[in-house]
């Protein structure tokens, strides 16, 4: 058995990374940070993206969560400004894996006419002050931190794990963006006044599905983002001189590469594991939805800190912007579960804690 890309994906995987390599430059995420309402959407949505996970009789493409890792990856690497996760990932598997499909829905968002933003966080991690609850077809509460925020309407889960889909100018929603640290993703705040909510599932198991589909797309983005500063320290300890010799060539220096490497590459495996099993092994799916996600948050801290040393002082500085990849690993860390919760909800799939 051979693991690996096949020749259809290793060419997904250049023809997305040509496009991103001028579509979300240096330079243009520079912009898109200073003007948050734009970004790389649209040229996404003409490269069939958004259908990835959309079944063709819904007008998509059919294709593997492991199609959409290698799309989330080469986002992650450019810091992609982009509603990828919401939009094509969690949206559409919640809409399908529920018992009502609206396949007008679908249609318009493998089109690129409809953005779902993603409101789930206080089905698994609610804070002081935040919480959703449903009465009578109605939803009232505060959802934070909002994904993919400034959609057309949200996908919001109750504390019960029900799902509904609520419209952006919904009678009684208000709204605010709220500010991260990585400016490369819209982030908001809903509140919600009684507002009227079409629900979509009140099974937990849509919820948990989407959630791992999430979760393994944010372990991707973070492995697309830390291979890049990965790949930017090697260059700059071959470029960068010191005592007339590159730096690179310094023991303490090779080793601090060597590290993130030997850290970095096995979680490539890991990922495309964990979205085999989200496609084929469905009772491991969580597990190792989970542990993926965990793992590559520590590992991307580790790789965007280590990075950013070899650089020295020029690593901090918005002339190479590698804050830029550093943010969106932090971020990536905190979304959708933090390392110490994924392992947690690891640990009660195998029945290790009550």
């Amino acid at each position: 058995m051979e693991f690996g890309l096949s020749e259809e994906q290793t060419l997904l995987a250049d023809s997305i990374n040509r496009f991103l390599d001028e579509a979300s430059s240096l330079d243009r995420v520079r912009q898109f940070v200073t003007a948050p309402e734009t970004d790389v959407w649209s040229g996404l949505v003409e490269l069939g993206v958004p259908g990835i996970l959309v079944s063709e009789a819904n007008g998509g493409l059919s294709m593997t969560a492991l199609d959409a890792v290698i799309v989330a990856e080469a986002l992650g690497s450019h810091t992609a400004p982009a509603p990828f996760l919401g939009s094509a990932v969690m949206a559409p598997v919640a809409l399908q894996a529920a018992a009502k499909n609206p396949g007008d829905l679908l249609a318009a968002l493998v089109a690129g006419e409809h953005r779902v933003g993603i409101a789930v966080g206080e089905a698994f991690a609610a804070r002081v002050d935040a919480g959703i609850t449903a009465s009578s077809g109605r939803l009232s509460g505060k959802a934070l931190f909002v994904l993919d925020y400034g959609a057309d309407s949200y996908l919001v889960a109750d504390g019960n794990a029900n799902l509904y889909l609520v419209a952006a100018d919904a009678k009684g929603l208000e709204s605010r963006p709220l500010t991260t640290i990585d400016r490369t993703r819209r982030t908001g705040e809903l509140v919600l006044k009684g507002v009227a909510a079409e629900r979509v599932s009140d099974d937990p198991a849509v919820l948990r599905k989407a959630l791992d589909y999430g979760r393994v797309i944010l372990a991707a983005d973070t492995l697309g983002a830390a291979q890049n500063m990965l790949d930017q320290a090697v260059a700059y300890a071959n470029e960068r001189e010191q005592f007339n010799r590159p730096i690179g060539s310094f023991q303490a220096v090779k080793h601090m590469c060597a590290e993130m490497a030997a850290h970095l590459e096995p979680c490539r495996a890991l990922i495309w594991y964990a979205a085999h099993a989200l496609d084929e092994l469905p009772d491991e799916a969580t597990l190792y939805a989970s542990h993926t996600k965990a793992h590559l948050a520590e590992v991307g801290k580790f790789v965007a800190k280590t990075a950013t040393e070899v650089h020295g002082g020029m690593g901090f500085t918005d002339l190479l912007g590698l804050h830029y990849w550093f943010k969106r690993i932090g971020f990536n860390r905190q979304m959708l579960g933090t390392p110490e919760l994924l392992r947690d909800d690891a640990a009660r799939v195998q029945g290790l804690v009550a």
